[in-house]
């Protein structure tokens, strides 16, 4: 029995000694894991603060670009405003400009009409048969109806009836 017991007890302790070399191996192991996920989470944790640091950069840069835009569009308004002004003051000159040359045109046919009433119905039927029909209406147009009577009445035929044509339009 003494036998039986020292070998059940060497067994015993032959079996201790494998679960204890086995928990060591197993404890050397976990180690080494724990140092490799402590180094992967330190690498993970700088990857982190490196993408941060990325993050914050590019707001800070995508926040200068919109200020940048932000005023060249103010800019922009600005010199839009500007030629409107100025379109505006230039179409106000060129109505200024188109109203002094209709003034300037009145005046001159009113010469022209003053000239005319004052010539003979003969000179004055010669001059206007040989303008373009256009002009010649004007001129006829500025003058008293007695007036225009008496130059068509001076005027070849044919000239004189295409000038009444278009003085009826």
């Amino acid at each position: 029995m003494y036998k039986l017991i020292l070998l059940v007890s060497f067994t015993f302790n032959l079996f201790a000694l494998e679960t204890s070399d086995r928990l060591f191996d197993c404890t050397e192991i976990f180690q080494e894991r724990k140092s490799e996920l402590l180094v992967e989470l330190e690498r993970i944790d700088e990857q982190k603060q490196a993408l941060n640091s990325l993050k914050v950069a590019t707001e800070d840069l995508l926040n200068k670009k919109e200020m940048k835009l932000q005023h060249k569009e103010n800019e922009v308004s600005n010199m839009l405003e500007e030629v409107k002004q100025k379109e505006q003051n230039i179409q106000k000159l060129l109505e200024k400009n188109e109203q002094v040359l209709q003034e300037i045109k009145e005046l001159k046919m009113d010469k022209v009409a003053q000239t005319f009433s004052k010539m003979k119905a003969g000179a004055a039927s010669d001059i206007l048969s040989g303008m373009e029909p256009q002009e010649a209406l004007k001129i006829l147009n500025s003058l008293k109806p007695k007036t225009v009577g008496a130059i068509l009445a001076k005027m070849q035929a044919q000239k004189a009836s295409e000038l009444t044509s278009l003085l009826s339009k």
